[in-house]
Formats: C-alpha cells, structure tokens, sequence
C-alpha cells in the first residue's frame, strides 16, 4: 500500500450516527404535544360553548398565586439544564459547596425539589377551588380545567420520578459515563416539554380572557 493510499485511508470521514435514546424520546415527545393538542382543543371547545361559565370560574382563580407558583416551575427547568451540562462535563456529585461546584445530583435533586413544591401548591390550588364550588363534575369549565391541569400534573409527577431514577442511577454506577449523561439529558428534554405546556396552559387559563 503507497503513503498515498494510507493517508487516504486515515483521512476518512466517519459517521456520527444519533443516539437511539434520545432520537425516541424525541418522536415520544411528539406524540404527546398532540396529547396536549387535543386538550387545548377540548377547553377552547367547551370554552366557547359556555362562555358565561368561563366569565364566573376566572373570577375564583388566584392569579397571583399561580404566577408564583408558575415561576417555580420555570426556575426548575432552568436548574435541570445546568444538571444536564454537569452531566455533559461528566460529574455526577459536587465537587465543592459553590454552585459552580455542583454535579449533575446536586442540581437534579434542586429541579425536584422545585417541582414537588409545584405539584404541591396545584394540589392547594385545586382544594381551594373545591371549597369555591369549582369541581370536577359541576359544569364544563370546571371539568376542561381539571382536565387539563391535572394531565399536566400527572406529567409533572412522572418527570419527579423520572429524576429520582437518575439521581439513584448517579449513585449506583461506579463510573459515570456516556450511557448516565445520555439519561440525565433525555430526562431534561422531557421536563422542558411539561415546563413550556405549563406557560402555555397558564396564558390560557389564567391570563387569556
């Protein structure tokens, strides 16, 4: 074999294939934005049947604090992504007490700390409106708005599960490699899908009139 042909050879490019975990995640995904889709569709249905129920059931709601407890949850993303860029550096446990110290666990156990006060305050939110009359048999505004914040809780809830498996998953390994970083992203991927159906049933429900 000439130099030519061996530097030829050594020069070729390679194909960087997309990992299967995450590409299926992706498509799964997918499916549930049109989950999300047709409950969107469901409530502005109901919506614009009754929309006298819709003028009385947005009085009860408390704005304020859904907004705070909106920005719980928007936080929560933003901690889950710098545990995925732990992740991506390959360090699962902190190093150090600073921030900038924090492995992927640290910041993972953060996001689920934030999301479990979330869930708690929709489960407050939703004995208050009971108390107000607002129930899930009682009229269509009632049932479209259970509905769909309650499938987004159930969501919520599956994503702090999801976490908790990660974070045991960190722990159980002796070496923290590609196969756990890989877990740590596509787990994100999946709570920044709940985060942004959250702001967008937020805009409708509590801010759209």
């Amino acid at each position: 074999m000439t130099a030519a042909t061996m530097n030829s050879a050594s020069i070729t490019p390679t194909v960087s294939r997309p990992n299967p975990v995450a590409v299926g995640t992706i498509v799964w995904l997918g499916s549930e934005v049109m989950f999300f889709a047709g409950l969107f569709a469901i409530y502005f249905t109901l919506r614009t049947a009754a929309p006298e129920q819709w003028a009385a059931g947005s009085e009860v709601l408390n704005f304020p604090y859904s907004l705070t407890n909106t920005i719980i949850l928007v936080l929560s993303s933003v901690t889950a992504q710098f545990g995925v860029f732990a992740a991506e550096r390959m360090q699962p446990r902190s190093t150090g007490w600073k921030l900038s110290q924090w492995g992927m666990v640290e910041w993972f156990f953060l996001t689920y700390v934030l999301g479990a006060i979330f869930v708690t305050g929709q489960v407050y939110e939703y004995a208050v409106l009971v108390s107000e009359g607002i129930t899930l048999n009682g009229n269509a505004y009632g049932t479209s708005f259970y509905l769909t914040t309650g499938f987004h809780g159930l969501h919520v809830t599956g994503g702090l599960i999801a976490f908790l498996l990660v974070i045991g998953r960190a722990f159980a390994v002796k070496n923290f490699g590609h196969k756990e970083a890989t877990s740590a992203i596509v787990v994100s991927y999946y709570w920044h899908f709940v985060d942004v159906v959250w702001i967008g049933l937020f805009l409708v429900i509590y801010v759209l009139k």
